[in-house]
């Protein structure tokens, strides 16, 4: 299987690089910004012409989620556009797609764990260019898979782990988040799942939701954070309101993932162990 994974130098794009480096029934194509503009349609065609692929897995992404406040056009661009170019793309040279959405295409006013099926009602520009890629690669490819997922962190790039940990060393004390709920999501995890629809007999399109298991706030993953490093850092638990931002948070996106598990038999890891395993890889 040959395969083209864009936004290859994000959180994402690594861990699949290390995750399908060792199987070698898969040739996979790595793209970013600088080697391929997935917004110009004509150099996405021209480059599908050029190397043939079975699959693209989309990873590229406008993910600065308050700048998008202000950024609408760029975002669109990639979120929307890329995303749409893509599919029409896939759909004109017979490649299926597994692209990457997220949690905040809900409202985040749910108590339970959000289902494929229930109705997205974006609260940011962010999530409403990322429910438009959406709507708009489903329209064209009748060979799309999308994954939502939610909390992305890993040993790649900059992210909510990382930050945690350089303020632990400048601070003696923080104040974060403590109501709104989610689960942390390891890409190394999100990775290997897709690893395995992958190479899974069957290909079944539709939206998919993937997290880790289990349920944390802000607050509590970075309790988890410090407690698994030994910081000694102190944690003030606080509400949203105490912290504005430009672009409203989901208080509630938990996804579930009973249909990715019953399609795939995809086996999820809980997310403190799965934050443990991370930690010892930015350790080393």
């Amino acid at each position: 299987m040959k395969i083209m994974v864009t936004g290859a130098n994000g959180q994402l794009g690594n861990a699949l690089k290390r995750e399908l480096e060792n199987d070698k029934d898969i040739e996979a194509i790595y793209t970013d910004a600088d080697t391929l503009d997935i917004t110009d349609t004509v150099a996405l065609n021209r480059f599908f012409e050029d190397n043939p692929v079975d699959m693209v897995v989309n990873c590229a992404a406008y993910t600065a989620v308050d700048r998008a406040e202000s950024d609408d056009l760029k975002a669109a661009a990639i979120n929307t556009g890329a995303v749409g170019n893509l599919g029409q793309a896939a759909a004109k040279h017979g490649i299926k797609v597994i692209h990457i959405s997220t949690d905040y295409v809900f409202s985040g006013e749910n108590f339970r764990p959000y289902e494929e099926n229930d109705e997205p009602y974006p609260q940011s520009i962010y999530g409403r260019t990322k429910l438009e890629g959406e709507g708009l690669l489903m329209s064209f490819s009748n060979k799309a898979m999308i994954i939502r997922t939610a909390w992305l962190y890993s040993e790649f790039g900059n992210n909510f782990v990382k930050t945690m940990l350089r303020l632990a060393n400048e601070r003696d004390e923080i104040n974060v988040v403590a109501d709104q709920i989610g689960t942390p999501t390891y890409a190394g995890d999100l990775a290997h799942a897709i690893h395995q629809v992958m190479r899974h007999e069957t290909w079944k399109p539709g939206i998919y939701h993937f997290t880790n298991e289990g349920v944390a706030s802000w607050y509590d993953f970075t309790k988890a954070i410090f407690e698994l490093t030994g910081k000694k850092t102190k944690v003030n638990p606080i509400r949203t309101s105490q912290y504005p931002t430009p672009a409203k948070r989901p208080l509630y996106s938990v996804l579930s993932k009973e249909k990715i598990k019953r399609t795939y038999g995809v086996d999820i890891p809980y997310w403190r162990d799965s934050l443990q395993r991370c930690l010892k890889m930015i350790n080393n």
